[in-house]
């Protein structure tokens, strides 16, 4: 055996078995992905192959936002990275780290690799949240303010101020810190 075809080994042996979920994407189109990213999503290994990564978020309105907040970033720095709600083949929705990192910077989406990270078992969905509410969560688990989070999602402070109000209800938390507790699953 040469030394390349033992290295190709190595790779391909680490994708399939690492214990999170990797994924290789083309236009938003899974490609190829390991075990354990279909796993997450409850899926067979290869069944995810060729479609695209749309049916695995809550909604297409959160799929195209999500690439709306990620596409500059990705083309400034050639990586993304968020804390964020995904949608597995039963419904269920988690909360998931997901980070990626593209080819080519000026085509982003082209080819990138993604890791994808179960974390609800630190962050359970504690509540049934709307399709703004979850982005407004996401942002503000992030740290975002009020202001960043109306800018990033095109839409008036105010409005965010009346999610982030009946966030709190739903969380039944006393103060801005507390739902952020809660959101993370420390609350």
């Amino acid at each position: 055996m040469t030394e390349t075809a033992s290295t190709n080994e190595t790779l391909q042996l680490a994708f399939a078995l690492a214990p999170v979920g990797l994924c290789v994407s083309r236009d938003r189109v899974v490609d190829l992905c390991n075990e354990a990213f279909a796993r997450m999503f409850g899926y067979e290994a290869g069944e995810l192959q060729g479609r695209p990564l749309a049916p695995l978020y809550p909604s297409l309105e959160e799929f195209e936002d999500i690439g709306n907040l990620g596409l500059p970033v990705m083309r400034e720095s050639g990586m993304y990275s968020d804390e964020r709600i995904m949608r597995r083949k039963d419904g269920t929705l988690f909360w998931c780290h997901v980070a990626g990192r593209a080819l080519d910077r000026s085509d982003p989406f082209g080819c990138a690799v993604w890791m994808f990270e179960d974390i609800s078992a630190r962050r359970p969905v504690r509540a049934t949240l709307t399709a703004r509410e979850r982005e407004i969560a996401q942002q503000l688990v992030a740290g975002a303010t009020s202001k960043q989070i109306a800018r990033a999602l095109a839409i008036s402070p105010r409005t965010v101020e009346a999610h982030r109000a009946r966030l709190m209800r739903k969380f039944d938390a006393a103060t801005a810190g507390e739902l952020v507790a809660r959101l993370v699953g420390a609350g």
